[in-house]
């Protein structure tokens, strides 16, 4: 059934630990004693296969719950589930949902995917902050104009040195700072980050990579897989990681192409799947539905 209280008491729980039985009732029951209710939850269950070994073993949980007016701030909610969080060696954290998540878009010069999240945002389809757009281009400047909001110019010259690159990303470590940032967004963002940004950045950086079979690197990637003949393209977010590409997968999807498409029409389907996958795994992030799992992730949907 819909909520009806004030979007200051609305939170979402959202939980992992080794599986054990009763977990739920511990949860549910210390919810209802604390006078919240619970307005949606989902669980799973990360059990080991015959071999043992192919399963983390840990369990998944996320719940949406009102609460009462004395219990409506996140801190207060931490405190009252510390000896759940103990019994069960729980990583538990508490999202209030009157605060819009903070995000800090990272673009270099294809603007399909910064265009798309931006439209999501102004027209409220995506209920965030956006304080800054970064970018090693000025390409984009005049777009993050009209939507008013503060663009940073941070160039890299080519064949930059490790040195400038990581000068260049402490600037941006800074902005994150200022800004109280809670996500990174890649869109598009075609620069190699390194082990100590992705670590500085770890689970709330997410990446759009289009993905092939076969994969197609370098320069204009549709027209590679264009002259290939291949039947399907697609794309990936994920998190990122110091693993160029390889991070948890929050979201894919591919769509359809043949003989009878041009080079730019595989371009186009392309940039059109990436604009979607992407906002779907941004929007599912920000509503506190990925968890991650290892080198996978739980999605509550």
């Amino acid at each position: 059934m819909p909520t009806t209280s004030p979007p200051s008491r609305e939170f979402v729980l959202t939980l992992s630990c080794r599986d054990a039985k009763g977990i739920v009732f511990a949860v549910a029951g210390l919810l209802y004693q604390a006078g919240c209710n619970i307005v949606d939850s989902q669980q799973f269950g990360d059990l080991p296969d015959d071999t043992g070994v192919h399963n983390t073993g840990l369990f998944f949980m996320r719940v949406h719950f009102e609460a009462p007016p004395h219990l409506a701030s996140a801190d207060t909610l931490d405190n009252l589930f510390t000896s759940v969080r103990q019994q069960f060696g729980m990583e538990a954290q508490f999202h209030s949902l009157a605060r819009r998540p903070s995000l800090l878009l990272m673009v270099s010069q294809h603007g399909h995917c910064l265009n798309d999240l931006l439209y999501r945002w102004h027209s409220g389809q995506l209920a965030v902050d956006i304080p800054a757009i970064v970018s090693n281009h000025a390409t984009f400047a005049d777009l993050a104009a009209r939507y008013g909001i503060p663009f940073h110019h941070l160039p890299l010259a080519a064949g930059a040195s490790a040195d400038d690159k990581r000068a260049q990303e402490l600037q941006i470590e800074s902005l994150i700072t200022q800004h109280q940032v809670d996500l990174v967004v890649l869109a598009r963002y075609m620069q190699i980050l390194s082990p100590a940004f992705c670590g500085f950045l770890r689970g709330r950086a997410i990446n759009i990579h289009h993905s092939f079979l076969p994969s197609f690197k370098g320069a204009k990637p549709y027209f590679q897989a264009h002259d290939r003949g291949v039947k399907l393209i697609g794309a990936t977010a994920h998190y990122v990681t110091a693993e160029l590409d390889e991070g948890p997968i929050i979201e894919q999807d591919v769509a359809r192409v043949n003989h009878a498409m041009s080079a730019e029409d595989f371009t186009a389907a392309g940039r059109d799947v990436e604009c979607m996958v992407l906002a779907r795994a941004v929007r599912w992030h920000v509503e506190h539905r990925v968890l991650l799992n290892g080198q996978k992730t739980v999605i509550f949907l």
